[in-house]
């Protein structure tokens, strides 16, 4: 039987270096990715489960099957600082002093991180890897402190390859 983790572990990469690469307003980066496996990949499942059922959200839990299930898990995050744009207000204050005196996010961060994930699950799509963008796992990421504390915002998506796609017609 041919053994897919490499070819698997190469598209994380790919998918990695294509949200780096992706367009960024004003030309800065603030984008992290982290590949997980194995162990550290379920630890993650693991607290996720435990939020769901403490917090009652089924998909969190559900989401952690599929996780366990995966053979990696790319999380793309972001920072989000103020990109100083001048007549913006995109974050819904007048000016990034106001935004960052009241804790908005900025709203570039927030668009670039979604044309990143874009960019990745393009490459993953690309090379017929089965995937999912998952709010549930970057979260976890997160309040897990499984990545640096300068990312507030990020999601994971696993990736697979079966027969079936195992992220699609999934039962809570």
């Amino acid at each position: 039987m041919f053994e897919y983790i490499s070819a698997v572990k190469t598209v994380a990469e790919l998918m990695c270096c294509s949200a780096i690469t992706a367009p960024k307003g004003k030309g800065v980066n603030l984008i992290y990715t982290k590949i997980f496996e194995k162990e550290e990949k379920d630890k993650v499942a693991d607290l996720m489960e435990k939020i769901g059922k403490e917090k009652n959200i089924p998909f969190f839990i559900r989401d952690a099957k599929n996780v366990r299930d995966s053979l990696f898990v790319v999380f793309i995050g972001t920072e989000v600082k103020p990109r100083k744009v001048p007549f913006c207000g995109f974050c819904g204050f007048e000016n990034c002093e106001k935004s960052a005196k009241a804790g908005a996010y900025c709203a570039y961060a927030v668009g670039d991180l979604g044309i990143a994930i874009g960019s990745a699950v393009k490459v993953a799509s690309m090379h017929n890897i089965d995937n999912r963008v998952l709010f549930s796992f970057g979260k976890t990421a997160i309040i897990g402190g499984f990545i640096p504390s300068i990312v507030k915002l990020g999601y994971g998506i696993p990736l697979n390859v079966s027969g079936k796609n195992i992220y699609f017609d999934r039962k809570m």
